[in-house]
């Protein structure tokens, strides 16, 4: 595959786009009978959210979008509170979010994402990455096992428990 891939900031004329591929998640998530993203959130105001604040990424092939990702730099006040412990207590990236156009699923997109997050940590400085996703979201729980991420413990965010993991990257 001799495609360009990128990770890069999202631009606020890309939410319904984004959106788009939110909703095709969360649907995805519901067929796979997963009880994650079925309230109500994400929602566009989340992607509007997440762009203004400069959290907002996506992953582009060849200048398409593939996925897209919520990238929050040591802020996650639910980590805070951890049923276990976490691995470090430096700066972390927080990876929130992430979605993946259906038209690019099942080509590894998620393993490749990880490792420009893992890049774009390493260029920042930073110590680690922090990551949670539901229990039952078994494709997740695949790619951080795969990507060599340690299981934490459990940490209560959006109205749930999530598993949560870190990998040390510094």
């Amino acid at each position: 595959m001799d495609s360009e891939i990128r990770l890069r900031k999202a631009q606020m004329n890309e939410k319904e786009l984004i959106w788009n591929i939110l909703q095709q998640a969360i649907e995805r998530r519901r067929l796979d009978g997963s009880t994650q993203w079925q309230q109500g959130y994400p929602n566009l105001g989340t992607v509007e959210s997440d762009i203004s604040k400069g959290f907002g990424y996506v992953m582009t092939v060849d200048d398409e979008i593939a996925v897209y990702v919520a990238l929050i730099l040591n802020d996650e006040p639910a980590y805070s509170t951890i049923e276990g412990a976490w691995l470090s207590n430096g700066e972390f990236v927080v990876v929130h979010r992430i979605a993946i156009d259906e038209k690019f699923a099942g080509k590894g997109m998620v393993k490749i994402l990880f490792d420009h997050i893992e890049d774009f940590t390493r260029s920042h400085g930073i110590q680690s990455i922090k990551v949670d996703t539901n229990f039952d979201n078994m494709a997740m729980l695949k790619i951080l096992k795969a990507k060599g991420y340690s299981y934490c413990g459990e940490v209560f965010l959006a109205g749930g428990m999530r598993k949560a993991f870190e990998k040390i990257i510094i």
